[in-house]
């Protein structure tokens, strides 16, 4: 019959119609327990994550498990789209489902009270696989999501308990026919709504308070490692940059400068949370084929042997043509072929059994990079300064790998933890596991800086300026062209070095309309960009960058 419920505990069930609005306002109740019961799980999850180590907790440990699983189509995507927040988005997108999921356990359990603690725990336990199963998982990385489901089950449960309909005034009748006593205050429709606020409001009120308790102490972690940090100070390089030469910054407005700050330097790794690693308890083990001479080094001994100083280009494989995860800072670091062969590594092309470099982070994270390539006399380092400073937190401090030529994901390793020694036959990195290409040195590329995309500049002589970048090769020329016409030289910002990028400058003579500027550069070894388009999976986007202009 319409309007009657449906409730198998509802007394009403046989002898009378709940009126909808009570109806309703059980249901907004059962999906707020649902919420709050993922609250507590969350809450709970933060406070025991703080015994554990902060990445154990579920959003991060689930979201770990997206990225490691997402193919590298849809992680363009992201970067691509959301940039340097694309990790803000998936945790955004983790807990809007927790909370959707949440809902609808909280409503199903109005009918089925177990059903909803039972599927609170399946959800625990793919948190907990989750974290088990990361790169870089321990078994007690486990224990924030098994207990958090476990308190809210029980969380849960109270709170349907509270939901239920009570008897009606004329009782309920058993499979024998006998009336049960029923509460004197029972009408048609009632439930337990004064227990439900009390119960709703205590667990809720609990679980923040967990929550606040468990950031306080990781937190407290995060700030011993920043206290870390903040005590280094690092020493003169033994063998300093050279100044960057007068006119490597051609002070056009609108085009990147030849430095990159700090805070302005690109950012793409899969770490949700940034490791925020101890520098006095930091080490680095050096082990595997080839290795004569096995090293374990702190901190401290990084800096007291020979540092160098370099302006050095980096580049993400992610980074579109004309796309803006590229950057230029002056690194400080120990020089990694030396690390090298005092542990007894000797390259392939001298004979040692070693063709790859493992790197692995400590959250994780697994780059592989030629042997021949760190020893080959570049200035590849393990890298302790970026302009000045010791590294910040999100470019990999203590320590972490730069290696000029190759794309980041092939050599950048942050948060530096071992260097293992191996063959690409043996094994593959996290990105090679995922179709990207197991060698990958940097492409030859430009971008147009100014003018923007449909940009509205005068009529006149137009500046048009920007980046090339061939690092380990060098530019030696940079071209223009307006309308598919014929290529104009652009004047080149004086060269700091081959590993970095350098500026360029054309001053177009514009006229009113409509026009498509495009840049090629072409790279010492005479390679100049391929008008081809090709996307970033395996080994590097290709083709001309170009900027659409409305000229007044």
């Amino acid at each position: 019959m319409a309007g009657v419920s449906e409730d198998p505990k509802d007394p009403t069930s046989e002898t009378g119609q709940v009126p909808r609005g009570v109806r309703v306002v059980r249901g907004a109740l059962a999906a707020l327990s649902g919420l709050i019961a993922g609250l507590v799980a969350l809450c709970v999850a933060e406070l025991v994550s703080a015994a554990v180590r902060p990445e154990a907790g579920p959003v991060t440990a689930v979201g770990g498990a997206v990225i490691d699983r997402t193919p590298a189509a849809v992680k363009d995507f992201a970067v691509r789209n959301f940039g340097n927040d694309d990790k803000l988005v998936l945790q955004l997108g983790i807990l809007a489902l927790l909370a959707l999921f949440a809902m609808a356990v909280g409503v199903a359990s109005l009918r089925y009270r177990k059903v909803g603690p039972a599927a609170v725990l399946v959800f625990g336990a793919i948190g907990a696989l989750a974290a088990v199963e990361r790169p870089d998982g321990r078994v007690s990385d486990a224990l924030p999501s098994v207990v958090g489901a476990l308190v809210a089950c029980a969380v849960l449960y109270l709170l349907a308990g509270r939901l239920a309909f009570r008897p009606s005034p004329d009782g309920d009748r058993g499979t024998d026919g006998a009336v049960a006593d029923a509460a004197p205050e029972a009408r048609p429709g009632s439930f337990d709504r004064r227990g439900f606020v009390i119960a709703a409001t205590a667990a809720a009120a609990v679980s923040a308070g967990a929550g606040v308790l468990g950031r306080r102490l990781n937190a407290s972690g995060a700030a011993e490692a920043a206290a870390s940090r903040e005590a280094v100070a690092l020493p003169a390089p033994s063998a300093p940059a050279r100044p960057i030469p007068a006119g490597a910054d051609l002070g056009v407005r609108g085009l990147s400068s030849f430095t990159t700050s700090n805070k302005d330097f690109y950012r793409v790794d899969t770490a949700l949370v940034v490791p925020r690693v101890d520098a006095d308890s930091w080490r680095l083990r050096i082990h595997g084929k080839g290795v004569s001479r096995p090293l374990t080094v702190s901190f401290q001994d990084l800096l007291r042997r020979k540092l160098i100083e370099r302006d050095i280009t980096l580049t993400c494989v992610s980074n579109e043509v004309g796309g803006p995860y590229v950057g230029n800072a002056r690194w400080i670091g120990v020089p990694l072929a030396d690390l090298l062969a005092e542990a007894g590594v000797r390259p392939p092309s001298k004979g040692g059994p070693a063709d790859q470099l493992v790197s692995r982070s400590v959250d994780g994270m697994t780059i592989g990079t030629p042997v021949d390539t760190v020893m080959d006399g570049r200035d590849a380092m393990l890298a302790v300064g970026m302009n000045g400073e010791p590294l910040p937190f999100d470019h990999g401090f203590p320590v972490r790998m730069v290696v000029p030529g190759l794309y980041g994901y092939v050599s950048a390793c942050k948060w530096l933890e071992d260097l293992e020694l191996t063959t690409f036959d043996d094994y593959d990195a996290y990105w090679v596991k995922r179709s990207w290409s197991r060698e990958a040195p940097i492409k030859t590329q430009s971008r147009i800086d100014t003018p923007r995309p449909f940009a509205s500049p005068k009529a006149g002589k137009v500046p048009v300026a920007g980046v090339a970048w061939a690092q380990h090769r060098g530019i030696e020329r940079v071209e223009v062209r307006v309308d598919g016409g014929s290529w104009n030289p652009a004047k080149l910002a004086a060269e700091d070095s081959e590993d970095t990028w350098r500026q360029w400058l054309w001053e177009w003579p514009a006229t009113s309309g409509s026009h498509t500027l495009e840049v090629r550069a072409t790279d010492r070894d005479g390679n100049t960009q391929t008008d081809k388009r090709v996307g970033t999976v395996p080994d590097g986007a290709t083709g001309w960058h170009s900027v659409v202009v409305a000229v007044d």
